[in-house]
């Protein structure tokens, strides 16, 4: 296994290419910046999304879908917005092919120029609000509580698996209030939505907070995030959430008329998470020996591997792990029983530790005439044996405790790697020799923010919503601050 995955402390990042590729979750494509998201992976994402979208629901959202292309004078209408995004958009200026008259092959027709060009969706707020400004006349057409699930381009030039493509699959949720303060509970709400997704489905501990305003998203007045540590001490973002306040409604002139008969803009938000949340998964929990999927989200809760000579000990294999499956299945266990021939047992170990299931059950000739199975462990790579009887009870619990003991885990680490600083000697000695998560005290401005990233590449995460008020100095500045904030590196 050594050989096919490099380790953590040789070479982090390939270590977590070796994952994605081996782990069998994507693979680079033809197109330069995009990927190819693999049927494993793509099996992990849509278990991830089915949850999502089971919380929306239940919060009273419904999805909709909107178009892929966006006229560019959508997005010059909110002037931060474009700001924010310009350097990202893939532009649409042709619609048509022709065959090149020189016999240079395909070529673009001339003549088949656009009049405006199309913005190829980097996020959907403009041509969104222009929608609902047909949609929304009354209060009684609010809250609209709209959510899609698509595919953005955001034209990347240095890109990673998972964590930055040119396009990526995600969820964007947009909605319309009556009130400023509906929003601001509307967009809060979301962000607990998405720090529970990612903790009890995940097993990813997360810190909840506000981002600066240079950090901000482009147009909103506020931006929430959840964000999470990795395995290398790095931040990760694992979702955000907007209060756009009435800025898009302005915008695109969307109003409505209140219960006085009163005109008044509409308050916005909008959230969003993407298959970024796969990386994070990946370099969370991920070993030197490959993927660990939580149980909750992972493809493949158990697999089962015979081991046998002839064909008479599979035969009788075979018999018996039929019953097993039906019994786990009707106990809402995924599982898989791997009866292949091309393909040695320990083999067959290795790609599914690779795959990071949960829990594996070998079971053979003696395991037969025991009524017993051997189950293994991913997270821990214990083994036991266990009866037969009531396998499936037992496994039921195994994987409730494997989800919460992965999240353990994942929590002591960040518990370790949270660190105070009160001077600036003492950040950059934590940011160089141990890393991860650093609350300091910073003087509010723009200009040492910009500072402090320069010299260390380290950001403000956020600031925690669960922050004390504490009399402190800058410690970069020595200004006076109110509050620590959290810096990290970051992805």
């Amino acid at each position: 296994m050594s050989k096919e995955i490099t380790s953590r402390t040789q070479d982090y990042s390939q270590w977590y290419n070796d994952l994605v590729i081996k782990g069998e979750l994507a693979d680079y494509s033809a197109v330069r910046g995009c990927m190819v998201i693999k049927p494993y992976g793509f099996a992990l994402w849509e278990n991830m999304r089915d949850q999502l979208d089971k919380m929306f629901k239940e919060t009273g959202h419904q999805n909709a879908y909107f178009p892929l292309f966006i006229p560019k004078s959508f997005l010059s209408k909110e002037a931060a917005h474009v700001e924010g995004f310009a350097k990202e958009c893939a532009v649409v200026t042709h619609y048509r092919l022709k065959n090149d008259p020189n016999g240079g092959g395909i070529i673009v027709d001339p003549e088949a120029k656009l009049e405006e060009e199309l913005i190829v969706r980097p996020t959907s707020e403009t041509i969104i609000w222009n929608t609902y400004k047909t949609w929304i006349q009354s209060y009684r057409d609010l809250p609209l509580l709209i959510n899609q699930w698509a595919n953005v381009v955001r034209w990347e030039m240095r890109t990673r698996l998972f964590l930055r493509t040119a396009e990526f699959l995600w969820q964007e949720g947009h909605t319309a209030h009556a009130t400023s303060q509906e929003a601001v509970d509307e967009t809060r709400q979301m962000l607990d939505i998405y720090a529970e997704f990612a903790e009890n489905w995940m097993a990813l501990p997360v810190i909840k907070g506000v981002k600066t305003e240079s950090e901000r998203f482009a147009g909103a007045v506020d931006t929430y995030c959840i964000e999470a540590l990795m395995q290398d001490g790095k931040a990760l973002q694992a979702g955000t959430s907007h209060f756009l306040g009435q800025n898009f409604a302005k915008a695109f002139d969307v109003t409505f008329s209140d219960k006085t008969n009163k005109l008044d803009y509409v308050w916005a938000t909008s959230w969003g998470v993407s298959t970024r949340l796969v990386g994070a998964l990946v370099m969370a929990h991920g070993d030197d020996e490959g993927l660990i999927m939580p149980p909750k989200i992972a493809p493949l809760q158990v697999v089962i591997v015979p081991i046998y000579k002839g064909d008479e000990q599979k035969a009788k294999i075979d018999e018996k792990v039929v019953s097993l499956v039906k019994q786990l299945k009707t106990a809402g266990i995924r599982v898989k029983y791997d009866d292949t021939d091309n393909a040695r047992p320990g083999w067959k170990f290795a790609e599914y530790e690779k795959k990071g299931v949960p829990v594996r059950i070998a079971i053979g000739a003696r395991d037969l005439e025991n009524n017993t199975v051997e189950i293994a462990r991913r997270d821990t790579r214990e083994k036991s044996s266990v009866p037969m009887d009531g396998l499936a009870e037992r496994l039921e619990q195994l994987l409730v405790t494997i989800q919460q003991d992965m999240y353990n885990k994942a929590l002591s680490f960040r518990e370790q790697h949270i660190s105070k600083a009160d001077s600036w000697e003492q950040f950059q000695q934590i940011l160089n020799e141990k890393g991860g998560f650093i609350l300091a005290h910073w003087d509010g401005t723009a200009e040492t923010e910009t500072k402090i990233k320069e010299l260390t590449k380290a950001t403000i995460r956020c600031i925690p919503l669960n922050n004390e008020l504490e009399q402190g100095n800058c410690v970069l500045t020595g200004k006076p601050s109110s509050q620590r904030v959290l810096f990290a590196m970051a992805y």
